[in-house]
């Protein structure tokens, strides 16, 4: 595989210094470069007053010009010596003056430069970088390098966030004639750029033509765009700018400045007023192709929205897909394009490379497991005749979910003809049976070796052999999800062994009566357990029409706040509810997930679970007397053997039924515990288990200063308002629809805000 060459400028822009926009006529630019070897950044000299920080507008255009020495920085070789000294890896490019330089070594494993991979750690990026500056990237061709050039600017270096679909925080906006700073001898460029307001009025009222450009063929709205100086756009399109003006060195329109900035306010203001996102710059890119290469998820779904083609191919056939996958770590861009629909089959043309080669080529472990789990094709070859499976095969050293491995062992075991042994151990539908089965298995297997009358050691022998077999035999017969099917395997295993034991040694000791309460309570029990087990929880759900209509109501009216808008579901979240990691769905009034029951407990199967828990109670307490029954008839128990001899005497008539029995209790205890809780919640603080956890985070339940419920209504209005009791008019529950309700005290009529006329579909 040839080396691939990275170009790197990065250009430091330093604001117009208050102090001396009175006799500059220009500010004061200052050119940063740096040497990058994987593990290495050289910085020359720079003012000290550059590196103050500060919110300060850009100052050049997307690409920065004038171009001084370019830095070359290549790849190194993995097996390099890491003790080679500096001044080797700088005079092997030619730079023999280093000593004045600041020397500062990052990211030590990640010896592959790939713009994808650069982190700058904070401590570093303060003392080495301005508040504002231009990372420019050119990358020659190679085997593992998209077709088109990487161009990537970003400002605050915020792309690495968590939550993609956080904009960029604006530039402060300068308050013309009122501010403390005059702005009255800035040029319209310096006055656009510093958000001068009043001063930008002033010279187009004198006469300035507002699509002038400048020097480097940049009009007013482009440098309005790419500062986020939104009052400004207004006024510069209300006097006639043209909003789809291509212009820069990259011949680019403002929204493309706008969205390289991650403006998200100056996008839509600009979409607004008629900008085309289907415009391509000079590098073929369309807005959303750019928007996906700097990870900002909020404006790609803005773009989608309004009508972008989210499968849409740059000249180097990349999707938006494609460039997230291998540009941007954090997961938000790739799973909102998934969400939305967009196909990870396509392929570029210079490689032939699917988004998912491209995630792997990046060793980007988010983005490959978010491709795998929403059914990536791991078989399609690329130019090269290579598969996704065969470039994670080579990269053993790539960190790789479960789901990932459990992909990769189930390609393989497809790859070649299966022996029996291999569909015991590899099918995952037999593999999901066996974990099953161990509960049930494991019961009547230890209630077999107590019931017999093998001496005492060598029952324990045999136990601890059996634990030790089944502890390293697991990884090879159990699935992977052995802790998500173990708890409902368990409850299952211990009912089916109760109602046999009932059957065959409890029946013929009790009366009918005690038979039939038995069966009314395992009817309601059963009832109770598959709404809750199947039933909906809640789930908060849209089509994709009212999640494109949300998508633009957000982006239009207040930003993509994450306390009211989920980036997993696109949806707007109801008060009360929560994203559940483990079923990947919003849930109205959430209150947990249970694993006994393989579900979420929300708003509309919380009774039934409260209902689950009392009646298996219930059966409990039926199967314990009934035991009791058994052993004073079936057993010759004195009655002055006291309680601990009756249970010794009991174990010894009948071990079976005493397992069992004792199987029972345990559950008994966990129940009660669990109910008791479900009941403090519910009736005396009138909260879900979600909220009593997370109260904290909730500015609703912060009153004067103390956290309480605002849904509080009274210890037995509360209980009224949970079961929904009415007692032919006596009663009046609060009758709230939660899963439409995203206010307290107001519930929504439709779950969406009010739509506008502008709004456009695919």
């Amino acid at each position: 595989m040839k080396t691939a060459l990275t170009v790197v400028t990065i250009r430091g822009l330093n604001a117009c210094d208050p102090d001396t926009a009175k006799t500059s006529e220009s500010p004061t630019t200052v050119d940063t470069h740096f040497f990058f070897t994987g593990f290495l950044i050289r910085r020359k000299h720079q003012p000290k007053r550059m590196l103050k920080a500060s919110s300060k507008p850009y100052r050049r255009s997307s690409k920065a010009t004038p171009s001084p020495a370019t830095i070359l920085a290549d790849q190194i070789n993995p097996q390099r010596e890491r003790q080679e000294t500096v001044e080797d890896n700088l005079n092997q490019h030619g730079f023999r003056k280093f000593r004045n330089s600041l020397v500062f070594f990052i990211s030590p494993n990640k010896f592959k430069l790939k713009p994808a991979t650069w982190r700058i750690r904070p401590a570093i990026q303060s003392s080495l970088f301005p508040s504002s500056f231009t990372v420019h990237c050119h990358s020659l061709q190679d085997a593992c390098q998209p077709g088109s050039l990487f161009k990537r600017e970003r400002e605050n270096c915020q792309h690495a966030q968590a939550d993609m679909f956080q904009q960029v925080p604006q530039v402060p906006q300068a308050k013309g004639s009122t501010s403390d700073v005059d702005y009255s001898n800035l040029d319209i460029v310096k006055a656009t750029q510093n958000g001068a307001l009043e001063r930008c009025k002033q010279l187009i009222d004198e006469g300035f033509d507002v699509n002038q450009r400048d020097a480097e063929n940049v009009t007013l709205l482009h440098w309005a765009a790419i500062n986020n100086r939104k009052e400004i756009i207004r006024f510069y399109i209300s006097r006639g700018a043209l909003v789809d003006a291509v212009g820069g060195d990259l011949m680019a329109t403002p929204l493309h400045w706008a969205t390289r900035a991650g403006h998200l306010g100056a996008v839509v203001l600009l979409m607004q007023h008629g900008a085309d996102p289907l415009i391509c710059d000079g590098d073929g890119l369309q807005c959303i192709h750019i928007a996906a290469q700097l990870g900002f998820a909020g404006i790609m779904a803005y773009f989608i929205a309004k009508g972008a083609n989210m499968d849409g191919q740059d000249r180097g056939g990349m999707t938006p897909l494609m460039w997230s996958a291998y540009r941007v770590t954090s997961l938000d861009p790739t799973r909102m394009l998934l969400t939305l629909g967009a196909s990870s089959a396509f392929q570029d043309n210079f490689h032939g490379n699917t988004a998912l080669h491209w995630a792997i080529v990046a060793r980007n472990s988010t983005a490959v497991t978010t491709l795998v789990a929403n059914g990536a094709n791991l078989t399609i070859r690329n130019n090269t005749g290579q598969t996704p499976y065969d470039l994670l095969k080579g990269n053993r050293d790539m960190f790789l979910s479960e789901k990932v491995l459990e992909k990769l062992e189930e390609v393989d075991s497809n790859s070649r003809p299966k022996s029996m042994c291999d569909r015991i151990t590899k099918d995952k539908k037999v593999k999901v049976w066996m974990t099953a089965l161990i509960p049930a298995s494991g019961i009547c297997l230890i209630g077999l070796l107590l019931q017999s009358s093998i001496p005492v050691p060598i029952k324990c022998v045999i136990l601890l052999f059996s634990y030790v077999f089944g502890y390293f035999a697991r990884p090879y017969v159990c699935n992977d999800k052995y802790f998500t099917v173990l708890p409902l395997a368990t409850y299952f295993g211990t009912k089916f062994w109760v109602y046999m034991t009932w059957l065959v040694w409890i029946v013929p000791h009790v009366n009918i009566w005690s038979t039939i309460a038995m069966l009314i309570s395992s009817i309601l029990l059963w009832y109770n357990f598959l709404k809750v087990w199947k039933g909906d929880p809640g789930i908060v759900s849209s089509t994709r029409e009212e999640k494109f209509r949300l998508i633009i109501d957000e982006a239009e009216r207040r930003g993509f706040d994450s306390r009211s808008f989920c980036s997993s579901c696109l949806v707007h979240k109801p008060l009360r509810s929560k994203h559940c990691g483990v079923c990947d769905r919003c849930i109205a009034k959430h209150d947990h997930h249970c694993p006994w029951v393989s579900n979420c407990i929300g708003e509309k199967n919380h009774r039934h679970f409260i209902g689950y828990l009392v009646m298996l109670l219930v059966m409990i307490f039926f199967m314990i007397y009934g035991a009791s029954q058994y052993w004073q008839k079936a057993c010759e128990i004195p009655s002055s053997s006291g309680f601990f001899g009756s249970l010794v005497a009991s174990a010894q008539c009948d071990a079976w039924v005493m397992w069992i029995t004792f199987n029972c209790f345990l559950h008994a205890i966990w129940v009660f515990l669990l109910l008791g809780c479900q009941t403090y919640q519910i009736v005396i603080l009138g909260m879900t288990t979600n909220e009593r956890l997370n109260h904290w985070r909730y500015q609703h339940f912060q009153q004067g200063g103390v956290s309480r419920s605002p849904f509080h209504r009274g210890y037995f209005q509360n209980l009224v308002d949970f079961f929904g009791w009415r007692c032919f008019g006596l009663f009046h529950p609060d009758q709230t629809d939660w899963s439409k309700t995203f206010h307290v005290g107001v519930e929504a009529e439709h779950p969406l805000l009010n739509t506008k006329e502008n709004y456009q579909y695919v």
